[in-house]
């Protein structure tokens, strides 16, 4: 980022006689007479700097980025812009419109945006009175065919007079919302086929995400939220789709019934689960049953007790494990198995940490990263120093964090990086 900023401001520069930005690249011609000819920042190396800068988790620094780096100069706007599309959001019809008109196929330019478009965030809020349409959303999606991830956020009408400020989530579930159309799905169905669906459901409609998880037996990543699913009454059939990835956040636990549908076909593929909310411990028990044998990833709010440790430790391949609550039984984690990369706790002052430094101190090159969720009072805790300690002798490296939203963001994708650091080493 430091040469990227130099290379950036240097490029911007004004001279007295206009304000406008200068391309130095090219306006200033060295003296050496051997030199004579125009400097040029090669195409690639500017793609390359760019394209290192791009933050997948922080799309609003892209955005302002992208649009400074696209008015440098024309070799910088086509990259600009084209990175500039990987990450789209449509919120509203109007945004949809000018969305369209950028990704104009008939273009050349058209194609090439519709063509960098990776990831889109969608928001259908029938509370809006210009809002996005099932429609437009299903050509926005047509209209870029290298789509892998989709973002989808759906909230229903409220009653008249019922819509009131700060109306706790739990009534929000309960809006109306229509389910997608044959139309719709029909135009869906010609698009591209994503690998990753997030879609949280804040209405009544229980029947969108089996629409939506028809149409797409290419997924590999599923995180949904919201409304609890329920089991499709049309579609007996099992869920076609062999997922790696499933993440859930629900007031309420889905039922086993929905689960062994959505999973019939990823018992040999699953390898990270991740729930935001505890799930009921029959669901749990059932999950960690059917699918221990490919767990590699486990993320939880608590352990569950000593039934929860029982079930955890049925993971064998588990390479990395998440537990959000201060209290875990220490026979947890000085259990886990050989190959784990990545421990991420909560500390508070109670929390017992001897297990976790007989983990620390009796790993062998395996464990790579130790993350701590500081919890009220943890700071103080008498055996944070040995923590620190042990993670520095063993070359172990140590992150707090003291938010438990950063504490879930963090995290995800450490296991991945692990991964390739030891292919790196080898």
């Amino acid at each position: 980022m430091g040469f990227l900023t130099f290379l950036y401001q240097a490029s911007c520069l004004q001279t007295p006689q206009c304000n406008e930005p200068t391309d130095l690249t090219i306006r200033y011609p060295p003296r050496h007479p051997m030199l004579r000819k125009s400097i040029h920042i090669p195409t690639e190396i500017v793609m390359n700097i760019l394209e290192t800068a791009y933050d997948d988790n922080e799309p609003r620094s892209n955005t302002a980025l992208y649009t400074n780096c696209a008015l440098v100069c024309k070799d910088w706007a086509v990259i600009s812009q084209k990175l500039l599309f990987r990450n789209v959001s449509l919120r509203s019809q109007t945004a949809y419109i000018a969305f369209q008109s950028a990704v104009d196929r008939s273009t050349l330019r058209g194609r090439m945006l519709g063509d960098a478009v990776q990831e889109m965030q969608v928001t259908l809020d029938h509370n809006q009175p210009y809002r996005l349409s099932h429609r437009s959303f299903a050509r926005a999606v047509t209209l870029c065919p290298n789509l892998q991830r989709l973002n989808i956020a759906l909230y229903g009408r409220p009653d008249p007079g019922s819509d009131l400020v700060g109306e706790p989530a739990v009534d929000r579930l309960k809006r109306s919302a229509p389910s997608f159309d044959d139309r719709t799905l029909a135009i869906l169905r010609t698009g591209p086929s994503i690998t990753s669906l997030q879609f949280s459901n804040w209405s009544d409609n229980s029947s969108s995400l089996a629409q939506l998880l028809d149409i797409w037996p290419s997924l590999k990543s599923l995180l949904i939220s919201g409304t609890p699913p329920q089991l499709p009454s049309t579609s007996p059939a099992p869920f076609p789709c062999a997922l790696e990835e499933l993440r859930m956040n629900f007031q309420t636990s889905p039922s086993i019934d929905f689960m062994k549908w959505l999973l019939h076909n990823s018992q040999e593929s699953l390898r990270l689960l991740e729930l935001e909310r505890d799930p009921s411990p029959e669901l749990l028990e059932y999950l960690l049953h059917e699918h221990a044998p490919t767990l590699e990833s486990l993320a939880l709010p608590t352990c569950g007790g000593h039934e929860g440790v029982a079930s955890i430790l049925q993971c064998a391949a588990l390479r990395e494990l998440r537990i959000e609550s201060p209290w875990v039984p220490p026979a947890l984690f000085s259990a886990l198995p050989a190959g784990v990369r990545h421990i991420a706790f909560g500390v508070d002052m109670d929390t017992s940490l001897q297990s976790v430094l007989c983990t620390i101190k009796k790993s062998d090159a395996e464990l790579r990263v130790v993350t701590a969720h500081i919890w009220h009072g943890g700071e103080r805790h008498p055996k944070l120093d040995a923590l620190k300690i042990a993670c520095v002798r063993k070359g172990v490296d140590l992150r707090f964090t003291r938010d438990v939203r950063e504490f879930r963001a963090i995290n995800r994708g450490v296991l991945d990086s692990c991964m390739r650091e030891i292919e790196w080493d080898a």
